[in-house]
């Protein structure tokens, strides 16, 4: 296996000196000011988090839903920006952060900006609601009203309904996962491509990947476990954590999706489970590609600028979505 690199350990060497960076010792204030950030300067946040790209402009709306207003962010390319031309691709992004954190649309600029300006398509960021105050399935509900927005409102932006897709990472790619077998099954909408970024599937905690990267940067076996107890409740009954909308691994058919790319790291708790969900949609009949970064950690979403795999691996994703959208 892949060494991880010096830069990678190091950052993890000071998340795991700080009590407020891993979910698992967090406060809740803790909590509070981690999912919006206001108290982190904005240049800080672009260092940490990634800037914006360019060749992007950006409309901040509110959506109407059943439970209220919800946040997006809507990202074009700018004019001249290639290789959009004609009625765009649309993509909806689901962000990370265990269904519990990075609230706030600007921390979350850096990936949806470079899909917009380098596949030439629309993405819409979604600021679902997060727990503990929303628990599931809360975020669940917010990333389909989304996606049905998405849809109705796809020739109003500019983009093709016919070329929808959906990415996330982590929590967000649980949720892309999910949102491909509720369109399934609710008969719409209809879903070209899914992006799934070293994606949750599974409440299992106990696995391979989960023992041998328990304490690698960025994500603890431990930290998982908080994610789970915030997100569905600390004493959640077993038909709750084997719901396919939590666990879209436990699903009972995952056939009929659509083609499928999971990025995984190496170094990371999630990665075993990703593999199975991999391999259960190949059986499925779905097509599906596998990319396991060697040198990867979970996390190169979150900090571009601290993981140099962050651009292979974007790359890798807009030209998978590219041929698919």
């Amino acid at each position: 296996m892949t060494a991880i690199p010096r830069r990678v350990r190091a950052w993890g060497w000071v998340m795991d000196r700080f009590p407020s960076m891993h979910i698992a010792t967090m406060s809740p204030t803790d909590i509070a000011h981690n999912q919006t950030m206001q108290h982190v300067p904005a240049l800080a946040r672009r260092l940490l988090f990634g800037a914006r790209h360019r060749g992007v402009r950006v409309d901040d709306r509110f959506l109407p839903t059943p439970a209220g207003a919800l946040p997006v962010r809507i990202y074009r390319p700018k004019p001249g920006t290639p290789p959009g031309t004609g009625p765009l691709p649309v993509a909806l992004y689901l962000h990370g952060g265990g269904w519990t954190l990075f609230g706030a649309l600007d921390m979350c600029d850096w990936l949806p900006s470079r899909v917009a300006a380098e596949l030439g398509a629309i993405v819409i960021a979604v600021d679902y609601r997060l727990a503990p105050e929303h628990p599931f399935p809360a975020a669940v509900d917010d990333a389909y009203s989304a996606l049905e927005w998405a849809a109705a409102n796809a020739d109003a932006l500019g983009g093709d309904p016919d070329r929808l897709a959906v990415f996330g990472d982590s929590a967000g790619g649980n949720l892309a996962a999910v949102l491909t077998q509720l369109s399934r099954d609710r008969g719409g909408p209809q879903i070209a491509a899914q992006g799934l970024i070293y994606p949750v599937t599974d409440t299992t905690l106990d696995d391979r990947s989960m023992r041998q990267n328990a304490e690698k940067p960025v994500l603890h076996q431990t930290d998982m476990r908080r994610f789970f107890d915030l997100y569905l409740g600390d004493e959640a009954e077993d038909t709750v954590r084997s719901d396919a909308r939590a666990a879209p691994l436990r699903a009972e058919d995952l056939s009929r999706l659509p083609p499928a790319l999971v990025q995984l790291a190496s170094h990371d708790v999630l990665r075993d489970q990703g593999i199975r969900y991999a391999e259960r949609l190949v059986d499925a009949g779905v097509l599906t590609e596998v990319q396991i970064y060697p040198e990867a950690t979970h996390g190169w979403v979150t900090y571009p600028g601290i993981m140099a795999v962050s651009r292979r691996a974007t790359n890798d994703l807009v030209r998978f979505l590219r041929a698919h959208t």
